[in-house]
């Protein structure tokens, strides 16, 4: 008996013996790792392979090196609280977290307040600009603003010209025209008409050529038609109605905004290039006439601004450049924390590919991929560069609102969906991100299947429905209209809307709508509501049963220390295993100092 013991305790130690030689001598690494996936030719550690639990492994898991990772491990699933009573280790990551929310909110209220008064500005302009250069314009026509006889456009054309040659006069804003070496640039006038081309449409015969061609002429302001004396008039510009496609004038006026003054900020000058473009190419007896402009804002090359204070402007820098250190130092230590994290990995995949002579699943290597701190680290890199442009916009370097806002309104986004990982330490919110979590992948699946129903039924109607209903024009339409209707909204108005020209279409209409409503709303929702119901009654009964689920919470499990023990702080005082065991191993002994 006495030597059957000594020679299992002799296995026991010697499956011991591989697992803290390989710990200490740094076989964690990826190259390392290859090599211990190699079969290992140890009784003990084939053995161990066919039991779940380490326990049953038969390795003396009291041993300094395994209790030592083991302690580890479960050190670093601690929360930030459970870590400040295991070593005094303050919650610096928590703190940044919680004064980040704070900060970027204000910076992004702040930027937001400052964005609307750009947005407000090129949104009234733009209403200026119709009420100016539109003839009869009003806000209730602008949908269905049109002429229908040659001299109504050539009246409008004739106005637009007269309109923009007197703008001076007129406007009551501080429009201006631009001005290019001393010279101001000119009104385009072009239309765009088929090349040749005869038709009779009561023979229901015609001879065209399909190629298209462009004519324009350049009107200044202020000189050419005081010279000429033609106001109003347009020289040398004639149109063809049968041949013509499209009329465009297009021309640049500025203006600076000047209301950022009350605000301490100061004013951008801006470029508005109006377009207006005259629509003839269905040749149905509509020309439909719309008016646009592109924005282009630039630093004033020239500005003084007196009775107002500068330092507004640098405190908001100091702020910007405040978040800027915070979202740094959140970034340096989420970023630590997500290495630490691997470095466990490779550790515990040694020990696990020793005991257990097979590779740890990459459901438990991802356990130690915080995902959470992923979230932080692509959150804290959006602000730092939203705030770097943001300084450049408040000092007019550059003009990139719409980019700066798209960077800060992700990352404040992310910052608020981050507080949910400190929700999770309380357990009835930890259940709902438990149960989002392990949803996820199911719901991925589901939706890819049920978006193939999706894309069948929007082709189908777009196809179908297109030329009888307004809501099915375009694919892009049609993807609205359905996922409306999916959620319950604008149901009635999508049935009474369809023409009832042809009765088959209207027929299959009624069938098309009935069958995707029943489909989606009655089946495809509720499937989807059960795939989350289900996977949260199994968390909530794994919650109460309080079975580990994989190997490594079994592994930690068997920690029974509690983080205010004081063996974590020893731990943490102590020389590391891999310092202890490289400097008093020796070749000669057959155990290790450790």
């Amino acid at each position: 008996m006495e030597e059957r013991d000594m020679e299992e305790n002799g296995l026991h130690s010697d499956c011991e013996m591989r697992f803290v030689y390989s710990y200490c001598s740094g076989q964690s690494s990826k190259s390392e790792m290859e090599e211990l996936e190699e079969p290992v030719a140890y009784t003990s550690v084939s053995d161990c392979s066919n039991h779940s639990s380490l326990a049953d492994c038969g390795l003396d898991l009291d041993s300094d090196a395994v209790e030592n990772l083991r302690r580890k491990l479960k050190y670093f699933f601690m929360n930030p609280c459970e870590k400040f009573k295991a070593r005094g280790r303050k919650p610096w990551k928590l703190m940044l977290q919680i004064l980040k929310i704070a900060l970027i909110t204000i910076q992004l209220v702040s930027f937001g307040l400052s964005n609307q008064m750009v947005v407000a500005f090129k949104e009234e302009n733009l209403i200026s600009f119709k009420h100016l250069f539109l003839k009869g314009y009003t806000d209730q026509s602008s949908a269905s603003y049109a002429v229908y006889t040659q001299t109504d456009v050539y009246e409008h054309i004739d106005f637009v010209i007269y309109q923009f040659a007197h703008l001076h006069n007129i406007t009551v804003g501080n429009h201006a025209y631009e001005r290019n070496d001393g010279m101001y640039t000119p009104l385009n006038l072009c239309q765009d008409f088929y090349k040749n081309g005869t038709i009779w449409p009561g023979n229901e015969t015609f001879d065209i050529d399909a190629q298209v061609e462009t004519e324009c002429i350049q009107i200044y302001p202020m000189h050419s038609l005081i010279e000429n004396g033609l106001e109003g008039t347009v020289p040398n510009f004639t149109l063809d109605f049968k041949r013509l496609l499209s009329v465009d004038i297009d021309f640049t006026l500025k203006a600076i905004n000047l209301q950022t003054v009350r605000h301490h900020e100061l004013p951008d000058c801006y470029d508005f290039t109006v377009m207006i473009n005259f629509n003839n190419r269905a040749h149905s007896g509509r020309i439909k006439i719309s008016l646009d402009n592109d924005v282009d804002i630039n630093e004033c090359k020239d500005w003084n601004v007196t009775g107002a204070s500068p330092r507004n402007i640098y405190y908001i820098l100091f702020f910007d450049c405040l978040i800027i250190s915070i979202c740094l130092a959140s970034l340096i230590l989420c970023t630590r924390s997500v290495i630490t994290g691997i470095q466990h990995q490779f550790e515990y995949a040694a020990f696990f590919l020793t005991c257990h002579n097979k590779k740890l699943p990459w459901s438990e290597r991802m356990e130690f991929i915080n995902g959470w701190y992923i979230l932080i680290i692509i959150s804290d890199s959006l602000t730092i560069i939203g705030s770097i442009l943001k300084i450049e916009i408040q000092t007019k370097n550059m003009t990139s609102y719409d980019v700066c806002s798209i960077l800060l309104g992700t990352s404040t986004m992310l910052v608020w969906i981050g507080v949910i990982r400190y929700l999770g330490f309380f357990k009835k919110y930890n259940i709902l991100i438990l149960t989002l979590r392990a949803a996820f992948p199911n719901v991925i699946r589901f939706c890819c299947c049920v978006a193939m129903i999706y894309l069948g039924y929007c082709f189908c109607g777009w196809i179908v429905l297109g030329p009888y209903h307004e809501k099915f024009r375009t694919i892009n339409t049609v993807s609205e209209c359905l996922f409306s209707l999916i959620n319950g909204d604008d149901m009635f108005p999508t049935f009474k809307d369809m023409q009832q020209k042809s009765y088959v279409v209207w027929l299959f209409s009624r069938l098309y709508l009935y069958s995707f409503v029943s489909l989606f709303i009655y089946m495809v929702l509720s499937l989807f509501i059960t795939l989350i119901t289900d996977t949260y009654e199994t968390i909530k009964q794994k919650q109460r049963d309080g079975s580990p689920e994989t190997h490594l919470q079994a592994f930690i499990a068997e920690c029974k220390d509690l983080p205010s023990s004081g063996r974590y702080r020893i731990e943490e005082d102590s020389p590391s295993c891999l310092l202890c065991c490289c400097s008093k191993y020796d070749e000669s002994e057959e155990r290790l100092h450790c």
